[in-house]
């Protein structure tokens, strides 16, 4: 059954991976996920699988410098060793060759308990900023 507990760890789940967003840090992002972890970024296509997802946070980092925060809107359980949350996200990036700009993002997460801690098993988000003119 998941307690409060579940919950307290999964949004320390959640600002650990903020600061690994903010701090360029690879190896913190790739801690938190399970070893068939998968990110689904907009605009790409799904990186699977631990060593996938570690290429995809290096090529991340290379291009962009994140300053974003989050916020949780929900954590939900749905066993006892699964659970989702939702999230926004804001701030700024800079991005190599462009320049400063405003970054929002929804985010949905899928979390898995994988020896009594929790992990992101996926992971996708897309913009809310709207469409350039």
């Amino acid at each position: 059954m998941i307690v409060s507990s579940d919950i307290e760890a999964i949004a320390a789940v959640l600002q650990t991976y903020q600061e690994a967003l903010n701090t360029s840090s690879t190896e913190e992002a790739v801690e938190l996920y399970t070893r068939d972890g998968v990110c689904m970024p907009q605009h790409a296509q799904s990186f699977v699988g631990i060593e996938s997802v570690r290429k995809a946070y290096d090529g991340f980092f290379q291009m962009i410098k994140f300053n974003v925060k989050f916020e949780i809107q929900e954590i939900v359980p749905m066993a006892p060793d699964w659970a989702f949350a939702r999230t926004n996200s804001e701030g700024t990036t800079i991005v190599k060759g462009r320049g400063e700009g405003y970054e929002a993002n929804q985010e949905l997460f899928v979390f898995q308990k994988v020896g009594g801690e929790w992990k992101i098993a996926r992971y996708c988000f897309s913009t809310t900023n709207p469409p350039p003119a």
